[in-house]
Formats: C-alpha cells, sequence, structure tokens
C-alpha cells in the first residue's frame, strides 16, 4: 500500500521553508511597525460561530468541513476564515474592555475549504489575516488598506491594484436587497441552482456568480451607490478622500461584494493583473463588519474591519513577477570530526556555539574528511571548523573561514570571542548580539 498526501493539500518541504519564512516574518514585521498584535484561536470553532442564521455564502454552505465526535452531538467545524474566530475570542475575552480601542490583531494558520482544487486554491491553505475591532471609522478602514497596500508593494509587487466598493449599512443594504429581488424576480428561471438559492437568502450574492456572470440580466442589474443613504455615502466618500490624499491607488467597482455574508459598508481586494495568475487572482481581501462582534455577544453598535491574504496565492503572484525571497544564507559553523575520540569534545564546542547564536552543523554519520567537506560546502558554511586528535588534545580548535580562505589555531575557550571578532570585521555571517533596544523580533520577546 502507498501513502499519498489528501487530494487539495500540499507539504511545505524543508528547501521551501526560508521562503516562507522570510515572507511570514516581513508580514510580522509590519504589523509590529502598525502596533498589530498577534492572537491564536484554536483551529475548529463550534459550527454556529462560522454557520450564522441565514447565511447564504458558498462557503458556508457548500465548503466546511463539519464533523461531530463519536458519541457527541456538539458540532464543530475546521476553521474556513479567520475573523469568525477571532472576533468570538475578542468577545468571549472582553478584549472590547480595553480602554484604547481599536483592538489591532493579526493571525497566521492553516485554514480548511472543501472547494475543487486548482492553482492558487487548496482545500487546506495557509493565511494570514489582521482584524481592527471596536472603533468604527473610515480612518480605520484607510489604515487597514493601507497596510496591505504597503505589504505588497514592499515585496516587489508591481502589477496590482485594489478594488473598492461599498456595501453601506443595514438600512441601505435593506433597500438594495429590495431592489435586487424586484429586478431579478422575472429571471430567477435563468439562473443557477445556486443562484436560485442566494435569490431567497441573499441576493446581493447574485452579483459574485461566476457561472451567471456574463448573463445580460446581470450586466444591467441595480447598482449599489444608488441606494446608499447619506451616512453611508458619507462615510465612504472620507474612505476614498483618505486613500487619496495618500496617493494608494484603488478602482472603485459597483459589483465588488465580496464572498462572505456579514459585510458592511468597505469591502476591498487586492488582485494581480499578471497573466500567470489566471483565474485567481485576487491576493488579498477584506471589508468592514459592523454586526459581527454584536452577534457573539459584544456591544451593540461595536464594528471592526479587517482583511486576511493566502500565503500559496501570495508566492504564486511573486513568482509571476520574477520575485524570489531571500534563500537560506547557509550555516555559520560546520564543525569538522577528524577523529573519534574528539567527537564528544567537538558536540560540546557545538552547542557552545549555538548558545552564543551562530547557527551550526556537524557530522553524525561518521563520514571522513572529503564526505565532511562536500557536506559543510552543501550547507554554505562561512566558517568549517576542524578537530582531529591533535585539536582534541591540546584545547584548540583549527577554523578555516570559507570566504577569506584562511585558517587559524584558536583555544576552544577563545572560539566564540575570535568568530565575534570576525564578524566586527564585516565578515557576512547572520549572529547577531541582540543588545538592548535590538527590534528584531526574537530581541522584542526578550526585552
Amino acid at each position: 500500500m502507498t501513502y499519498q498526501i489528501p487530494r487539495g493539500t500540499a507539504d511545505l518541504l524543508p528547501e521551501q521553508s526560508p521562503a516562507w519564512q522570510s515572507l511570514e516574518q516581513h508580514l510580522k514585521d509590519f504589523c509590529y511597525l502598525y502596533d498589530f498584535r498577534e492572537i491564536r484561536t484554536p483551529i475548529f470553532e463550534h459550527t454556529n460561530v462560522f454557520k450564522r442564521e441565514n447565511d447564504s455564502s458558498d462557503m458556508v454552505n457548500k465548503e466546511m468541513y463539519t464533523f461531530t465526535l463519536p458519541g457527541s452531538k456538539t458540532s464543530l467545524t475546521i476553521r474556513p476564515e479567520g475573523t469568525a474566530g477571532v472576533v468570538r475570542s475578542f468577545v468571549e475575552n472582553k478584549l472590547y474592555a480595553d480602554p484604547d480601542l481599536p483592538m489591532k490583531l493579526y493571525y497566521l494558520g492553516p485554514m480548511a475549504r472543501h472547494e475543487r482544487p486548482q492553482k492558487g486554491r487548496l482545500r487546506i491553505f495557509n493565511q494570514f489575516g489582521v482584524e481592527s475591532l471596536g472603533v468604527k471609522s473610515p480612518y480605520a478602514d484607510a489604515e487597514v488598506m493601507v497596510l496591505a497596500y504597503s505589504i505588497l508593494k514592499s515585496l516587489g509587487l508591481s502589477d496590482i491594484r485594489i478594488l473598492l466598493n461599498t456595501l453601506g449599512d443595514d438600512e441601505s443594504r435593506a433597500a438594495y436587497r429590495a431592489a435586487l429581488k424586484d429586478y431579478f424576480a422575472p429571471y430567477v428561471g435563468e439562473l443557477c441552482a445556486d443562484c436560485k438559492r442566494r435569490y431567497e437568502q441573499n441576493p446581493l450574492r447574485i452579483l459574485d456568480c461566476k457561472v451567471d456572470h456574463d448573463k445580460e440580466c446581470m450586466q444591467q442589474a441595480p447598482r449599489m451607490s444608488d441606494y446608499l443613504n447619506d451616512e453611508s455615502r458619507e462615510y465612504f466618500r472620507t474612505v476614498c478622500e483618505i486613500l487619496d490624499r495618500l496617493e494608494i491607488p484603488y478602482q472603485v467597482e459597483d459589483d465588488l461584494v465580496r464572498g462572505l455574508d456579514y459585510y458592511t459598508h468597505t469591502v476591498f481586494e487586492i488582485v494581480s493583473e499578471n497573466r500567470e495568475m489566471g483565474a485567481q487572482s485576487t491576493v488579498l481581501a477584506g471589508g468592514r463588519y459592523d454586526n459581527l462582534i454584536p452577534y457573539f455577544g459584544g456591544p451593540e453598535g461595536m464594528s471592526g474591519i479587517g482583511w486576511a491574504l493566502g500565503l500559496e496565492r501570495l508566492l504564486i503572484a511573486l513568482q509571476a513577477e520574477g520575485i524570489t525571497l531571500e534563500d537560506a544564507a547557509g550555516v555559520d559553523c560546520y564543525v569538522m570530526v577528524l577523529d573519534e575520540k574528539a567527537r564528544m569534545y567537538a558536540f560540546e564546542l557545538l552547542t557552545q556555539l549555538r548558545a552564543a547564536g551562530y547557527q551550526s552543523e556537524m557530522d553524525f554519520q561518521g563520514r571522513g574528511f572529503k564526505g565532511q567537506f562536500k557536506a559543510a560546502d552543501r550547507a554554505h558554511a562561512k566558517h568549517v571548523l576542524i578537530i582531529g586528535g591533535r585539536e582534541f588534545e591540546e584545547g584548540v580548535v583549527t577554523v578555516k573561514t570559507t570566504e577569506t580562505r584562511t585558517q587559524e589555531t584558536v583555544a576552544a575557550a577563545d572560539l566564540v570571542a575570535y568568530l565575534d571578532g570576525l564578524d566586527a570585521d564585516g565578515d557576512d555571517h547572520h549572529h547577531h548580539d541582540h543588545e538592548e533596544g535590538c527590534q528584531c523580533e526574537a530581541c522584542r520577546g526578550e526585552h
């Protein structure tokens, strides 16, 4: 019997992980600048966290992985998106009581949707998202969009644009829904089975249909902008004005409704216009939600806004534009053991190097000099530390620096200081001393 990965899933292999780690760190660094903090929620929730009332979205109706445990009636669902779980946690943990709202959060992790796998669309995929919770302000809307746009531009993406629309408040949307029901009434028989359901549940979803998209009746449908009340129109005008002032390019798309039912007011997508992306051109998407926090039992009138991007799809967009994220830099030190008696001594030095912040490796296979040297070369080692019988007996290490091709014998007790000295002289390895005030992620956690 052969064992294979399930359809619509993918392994992340070691040679791919440096690009992922580089991308994830880039996203986290931007969130640090904007004062968004990490939240981690369970990968499954009670089903009613996602399946809310009369939800018409395809995600809820067709794509969720839902299960009950043996002997239990409790229905659980593997998370298909991040926002609902974050908002549930925000309410359950009473984070809305923080005096300095909005509560600005980011998350990173796997999501699961049962849909037809294709390029850029997996059944288990990794999503990075942000949520700004507790304050309804056009400036909060602009902040998350500027963050999103800045991240993508800083990665080097140029074939991107923001698509922007408003769904208005509850009053505006109710008027628009009524207009759509009246308009589509004569055409219901022509629509696909999903759109027949959407007509009853939420006719806005019809505008998002991929099957009926090109039908003439879709082209002539009423526009949301004609049904906005004054408050909704002014809110959207302010969002656009802020983006204009910041010279963030966008395009208003009247038929942009997004794939989830909880959105209100501002909705947006950032799409790639690169032909390599094919049908899955949306890189990042999000919007405001006025009713989700009260739904979970939070304060009435408390709103939020957020966005999410699929890491797999973002990597495809980068690849389409010929952008490669940095590869693994290579290890700082490779410890070569030339005498079996010295192996314990070598392993002790290896551990000391790692404790001092040097990424280090050694051979555990008992290979000879030639085999170990090839391994050090494949690891792109900056320093090769040679330890034989003489080094063991005298308590020294022979250090060969790859770039300069210099070789020196150093007392084991002085090894770290010697390597630090090379570092200070400009040697290009990635060890550093984590000084007070350093803003790297590790130091921010320490200090």
